[in-house]
């Protein structure tokens, strides 16, 4: 059955059309969306009018009408309840994307906190302040030997009834000797890790909700081994993550096309007691590039430095939970 839905999710172009019994959980790197404004304090001046990609206040609010669109058409009516987010500047990107027409009706709120990435870009919860009512949140620090990479975001809030702890991340690049760099992913993966366990100490069997781009696939060490998650829910414990994006790993799906090669970096996972009711990669033909040998990958904002309005160079996924 969960075959069947991930299955008409992708040829249909929808995500999924879920009944009213159902609920999105959505994450989605909107790939450099900053504003374009200079902050003196972060390496961002290649996304201003000046800097390399010439990035002018006329591609910024094409930027921000793209990434509501996907929203909007994600999640069915009432639309996606939470909405794990990447490579967001600050929260002037936040408070700009909520109050566009496509979503403003939905009268999003957000968790952020300004991290210490050089770039300046950020994870952030969107959520339904009437379906998810925020308890608590902070920022967990990734420390590393060559400094500290972008912070988790914790919140904890209520979501049907349930108290449901969410980690939003973004780990640390591909970029560099592959060793070293597997070493950085795994030492976020531990902070995740780490705070997941200190919650089941605190309260056994909590609900967790897990998401990000974690540049490794589900079968890489950082999250098969660090995270300890499992690829199928017989026998799964209400204390062990389930990661429904394995299998579609293994049968070859991706979000993200580096050099001709599909990797699958961006998850939703959740804890083993959750009422798990379907996931899927959100592709439809608007988010697909028809540009030759690229035909099929996300089309993203700019090829190389030339604006070419699409999207992100990733393409959403999602994850529904039954609401009962």
């Amino acid at each position: 059955m969960i075959i069947l839905l991930y299955v008409s999710c992708l040829m249909c172009g929808c995500a999924g059309g879920p009944s009213q019994e159902k609920m999105a959980i959505v994450f989605y790197n909107c790939e450099n969306f900053f504003d374009t404004v200079d902050d003196p304090l972060r390496d961002d001046d290649e996304f201003t009018p000046w800097g390399k990609y010439q990035y002018t206040r006329r591609m910024y609010l094409q930027k921000l009408h793209n990434m509501a669109i996907v929203l909007q058409s994600m999640g069915g009516e009432e639309g996606p309840v939470l909405i794990g987010l990447a490579e967001i500047e600050n929260n002037t990107v936040l408070n700009d994307l909520v109050q566009q027409p496509e979503i403003a009706g939905k009268g999003y709120s957000y968790q952020w906190y300004d991290g210490p990435d050089a770039r300046g870009v950020d994870v952030a919860l969107l959520y339904d302040p009437i379906r998810f009512v925020v308890i608590e949140s902070e920022p967990l620090h990734v420390p590393l030997d060559s400094g500290r990479t972008r912070d988790i975001l914790y919140v904890q809030g209520v979501l049907a009834g349930d108290t449901v702890h969410v980690l939003v991340n973004h780990w640390p690049s591909r970029r560099g000797a592959d060793g070293q760099s597997a070493g950085r992913r795994a030492a976020a993966a531990k902070v995740c890790r780490d705070a997941m366990t200190t919650i089941w100490q605190e309260r056994p069997g909590a609900h967790i909700i897990v998401m990000g781009d974690l540049n490794d696939n589900p079968a890489d060490s950082s999250i098969s081994k660090v995270l300890g998650v499992a690829a199928s829910l017989s026998g799964i414990r209400n204390e062990t993550l389930y990661n429904p994006f394995a299998a579609m790993y293994a049968r070859g799906e991706g979000t993200e096309a580096y050099m001709g090669q599909w990797n699958l970096f961006d998850q939703v996972m959740v804890s083993g007691g959750m009422r798990y009711a379907g996931a899927g990669i959100y592709r439809p033909p608007f988010l697909q590039s028809r540009l030759k040998g690229y035909e099929g990958t996300p089309k993203r904002s700019f090829i190389s430095h030339r604006w070419v309005n699409g999207y992100s160079d990733h393409f959403p996924v999602v994850l529904y939970l039954y609401k009962k």
